[in-house]
């Protein structure tokens, strides 16, 4: 195994190990700060982080506000309040060590906001910020304006190239490193873009080695690529190591640091995650962001399958195959349906699933009454947790707020899971994001009777490489 050597990033020497950022309170300035106390580059998530009260509990986040704006509004505050407080909290813990980086969703509600909010709230405390979900032009100016270091995440080299021909080639000091995130193998939200196929994984090496390529033509040729997704044991990477074609390379770790004491996580989550099998996560398409995810195939997924599967297309007069009449909704409005469709209808009605939901493609789903009334008050209840959602039609620009597209109640409020999972909700009734790799921790000696590591202990197995 070739030794792991200190790798320069952000300005200064740090071990090649980057802790991956996740949302919603997983990965908070607990574990951040413990992993840059470790001589690592910890994140924290500024994704409606939490912030605490007197006693140090979590403060909970309760919305007043009696329209979307008004909680959009109290949204953004409590993520501002959070991130802050996570970012003192690394702080304190690193010690002066390693690198804190924060990392935020492009594609979040009121982003911009939130990062120049917590960046002038946590002044000299946060070294860089990461940034995906979406196609972040003005990270580099944010960071720019309070000094520091950006890290864009792509998932490929042509992402890379327009990023910095419309915006990054102006403030190339700034740029700390690049963030490769594999679509087929890390965890939560990922690029895949039109042209791949989320059922085709491709190597992640010459996908990077392209990237190389276009940062060199940049001159970026000692900026760091981060790899990300699919990292368990460095020996099975140690090809990269040292590598002339891919030029600096760190690693990041974004599902191991879950199962660490010092992560926020609960302890039937930690277990959980221990006995996973192969195949237990699911890269699947139904995010009310529009992107593809990964997380594991719990009962909450396994909902969302057969909900999206009890569907049909219907049209408003009768056309072609279309000719079978049912009734939609309380006033029964007539739409047309295929023979066999309706077949499949009367089916799911024996079966309870007697509720008719329109989707903005001209198709219905169906559900249980129950679904249907928790569907439709999720939407109600929307704060505004995304910039655009598919799921409830929010939209953050003003002045309509609107996608200006029906509400998809094939989706689901990502707020509410995320925020519920994170604190100590049912496992099997939420989304829990995990990368592919999660299954290894079933597989890897050093989680052997149930071993839960402290971060430190965790960076120095990963040192070993293996």
């Amino acid at each position: 195994m070739k030794a792991i050597n200190a790798i320069r990033m952000g300005g200064v020497e740090v071990l090649p190990l980057v802790e991956g950022g996740k949302g919603v309170s997983v990965s908070n300035g607990a574990s951040c700060g413990a992993w840059a106390a470790s001589g690592g580059v910890g994140t924290f998530s500024a994704v409606n982080a939490d912030s605490y009260d007197a006693d140090g509990k979590p403060i909970p986040q309760v919305y007043h506000g009696k329209t979307r704006r008004d909680r959009h509004e109290e949204l953004v505050r409590y993520a501002i309040d959070g991130a802050i407080a996570q970012a003192r909290r690394a702080w304190d813990i690193a010690g002066g060590k390693g690198r804190i980086h924060a990392n935020i969703l492009w594609e979040m509600g009121g982003a911009e906001r939130v990062a120049r909010g917590m960046l002038e709230g946590a002044k000299g405390l946060i070294h860089g910020i990461t940034c995906g979900a979406g196609m972040p032009y003005r990270l580099a100016d944010i960071a720019r304006d309070y000094g520091v270091f950006y890290y864009p995440i792509v998932s490929s080299a042509r992402a890379f190239n327009a990023l910095w021909k419309r915006a990054y080639s102006k403030t190339r000091e700034w740029l700390g490193g690049v963030v490769y995130e594999d679509p087929w193998l890390a965890g939560g939200h990922n690029g895949l873009s039109n042209s791949e196929d989320p059922k085709v994984p491709e190597h992640p090496y010459p996908r990077v080695a392209k990237l190389r390529e276009q940062m060199r033509a940049f001159g970026l040729d000692d900026t760091p690529i981060i790899m990300a997704g699919g990292v368990w044991w460095l020996e099975e990477w140690e090809d990269w190591i040292d590598n002339p074609e891919l030029g600096p390379v760190a690693f990041q770790f974004g599902t191991r640091p879950l199962v660490t004491q010092e992560s926020p996580i609960s302890e039937a989550w930690k277990q959980k995650l221990l006995t996973l099998k192969k195949g237990d996560v699911l890269l699947q398409p139904f995010s009310p962001t529009g992107f593809y995810s990964s997380a594991v195939r719990n009962e909450f997924l396994r909902e969302l399958e057969e909900r999206n599967e009890r569907q049909v297309a219907y049209t408003a007069e009768p056309v072609g195959e279309h000719i079978a009449e049912y009734g939609v909704g309380p006033r029964k409005r007539k739409v047309y349906v295929t023979p066999h469709d309706l077949a499949r209808i009367n089916h799911w009605e024996a079966e309870g699933f007697v509720e008719a939901m329109r989707t903005p493609d001209n198709t219905l789903i169906f559900v249980t009454p129950e679904k249907s009334r928790e569907i439709v008050q999720d939407q109600i209840d929307c704060m505004g947790c995304l910039s655009q959602c598919r799921f409830s039609n929010w939209s953050q620009h003003e002045p309509e707020y609107s996608t200006g597209k029906k509400a998809d109640p094939r989706s689901f409020c990502i707020q509410k899971t995320l925020q519920d999972i994170s604190h100590d909700g049912a496992l099997e009734r939420n989304l829990m994001f995990a990368g592919h790799n999660a299954y290894r921790f079933g597989q890897d000696p050093f989680y052997s009777n149930g071993f839960i590591p402290t971060v430190k202990q965790l960076v120095e197995r990963i040192m070993t490489g293996r």
